[in-house]
């Protein structure tokens, strides 16, 4: 869930076009993101899982969403740990928690446009 108080003392100042285009990107890498963090997870690829996760972890923070910040760091930890056991529940919980971010971003897109 974003932290729209603190995601709004950042942005506003930004113009529009820009808030949009940080948006979007997020939208458009979504899926690839998480596809790639899951693949990593099925081929014990414990630097991927650690980079993907980390890249991950980075994009979120634009958005100020503590549950799935929280949830990439879990597994890039495992990742660069090198430890698989709990890695498909972070996951799991983390594609719910990222879900919700993206719909989330949807709706606060439509206010900058």
């Amino acid at each position: 869930m974003i932290d729209r108080e603190t995601f709004s003392m950042t942005y506003d100042n930004f113009d529009k076009e820009v808030v949009v285009e940080i948006i979007d990107i997020f939208i458009a890498e979504y899926a690839d993101r998480m596809a790639a963090i899951k693949k990593a997870i099925d081929e014990r690829n414990f630097d991927g899982l650690n980079k993907c996760s980390h890249s991950l972890k980075g994009v979120v923070a634009n958005f100020y969403d503590d549950t799935t910040h929280h949830l990439a760091r879990q597994l890039e930890m495992k990742g660069k740990e090198e430890v698989i056991d709990g890695a498909e529940e972070i996951f799991l919980d983390l594609k719910a928690a990222a879900g919700s971010l993206l719909e989330e971003l949807k709706d606060l897109r439509v206010q900058y446009v």
